[in-house]
């Protein structure tokens, strides 16, 4: 079969918006004509379709998901002198959020399957400064979060759950309970990076909780530690989500689980058509995938991203070098070789359009491309 000749990009968002194009333009206009643009009724409606959504008593919008992580440990108390278990192969927040608050990040390798961290190794990097653990659910498949768990309350330690990437993922644990991604731990992280499966017109991110007093307190942090107006209980920072972007993700939430069922359909015809040349993504059982991204793995990824770009097909590599080699932690003295499986994940991912608004041609194109490399 001859190469089809079709651009492909990673992520169309003008495909995305147009169905709901008049539907966001009109809420954005109320908040303009409202002046309501801090806080107020669209942020707290949001909220509280989040919160549904996500099976959660609390969830508090603010400004990203970079900064739902450093409130979280705000939150937490947790900073100088102590540590927090986390992967090596995730986005720089996640372990940067750490160190901003003074404390150190403790990295353990990954389930080479999942991508995600790997509970069995959890428990020897455990010390008396350890105070929490923060899984990542990387790529849209959440973390063994019962093993995690069961970890953190046999050492008396906090559990935040960088959800960032999987808003809607979820599992069935052995008593047949479905757990959602951001509801199992102390607190979920999620990100509105427009890119996401659920995504903002700019910055903004969540974090839910089942824990009312932590709530409170996030809520107090948000606004610089404030509950009421020019009277502090605590010190914390301008982390609001803007009234536009609740807005516009109360918008589109109620589309989010059609984004999902595209994404998997897409996800499915990958997985079909391309088996055979390269590792395609892993779903465990019981568990829900939303395909953030659609990841799969070959000894031949540098070569096949340099062909996928001369064809002009999206793709992108997340994430190209793990944590504990980024020059601002060598201080934390980890050297290459420490943690084998990110070290090769870092070096054999690459990530594919896998966005809800991708037609058949573009599908054939992307899968096409890939048969012709190996070919």
């Amino acid at each position: 079969m001859p190469l089809i000749q079709t651009t492909v990009p990673l992520l169309d968002l003008t495909a995305q918006y147009e169905p709901i194009k008049d539907d966001v333009l009109a809420v954005i206009k109320e908040v303009f004509d409202s002046k309501v643009f801090i806080l107020g009724p669209k942020v707290t409606q949001f909220e509280a379709q989040a919160a549904a959504y996500c099976h959660v008593n609390h969830a508090i919008g603010v400004s990203s998901g970079t900064d739902a992580i450093l409130m979280a440990l705000m939150a937490m108390g947790i900073g100088q002198g102590d540590e927090v278990i986390t992967a090596p192969f995730t986005f720089f927040a996640t372990a940067g959020c750490i160190s901003r608050v003074g404390a150190t990040p403790v990295f353990v390798d990954i389930d080479p399957h999942t991508f995600n961290i790997d509970p069995h190794l959890i428990e020897a990097s455990i010390t008396p400064r350890t105070k929490a653990i923060m899984p990542v659910h990387l790529f849209g498949h959440m973390a063994d979060m019962d093993a995690v768990m069961a970890i953190a309350k046999k050492h008396g330690l906090y559990v935040i759950e960088d959800a960032s990437q999987a808003i809607g993922s979820h599992y069935t644990n052995s008593k047949g309970e479905v757990k959602w991604a951001g509801s199992v731990g102390d607190v979920g992280c999620f990100s509105f990076f427009p890119s996401k499966n659920l995504g903002g017109i700019g910055d903004g991110g969540m974090i839910t909780t089942q824990n009312s007093h932590l709530a409170d307190t996030l809520i107090k942090l948000r606004n610089h530690g404030a509950q009421e107006r020019y009277f502090h209980e605590m010190v914390g920072g301008n982390f609001r989500l803007d009234a536009i972007q609740a807005a516009v993700l109360s918008v589109k939430l109620p589309t989010l689980e059609e984004q999902h069922r595209l994404r998997q359909k897409n996800g499915a015809y990958y997985n079909e058509h391309l088996h055979s040349l390269v590792t395609i993504p892993f779903v465990k059982p019981g568990f829900r995938m939303i395909y953030n991204q659609y990841t799969l793995r070959t000894p031949k990824r540098d070569a096949l991203h340099a062909w996928l770009d001369q064809r002009q097909i999206g793709n992108a590599i997340y994430y190209p070098l793990p944590l504990h080699l980024q020059k601002c932690f060598a201080h934390l003295g980890y050297e290459a070789g420490d943690f084998p499986e990110s070290e090769k994940a870092a070096l054999e991912v690459l990530s594919i359009p896998i966005y809800s608004e991708l037609n058949t041609e573009q599908k054939q194109a992307v899968v096409e491309a890939i048969k012709a490399f190996f070919n």
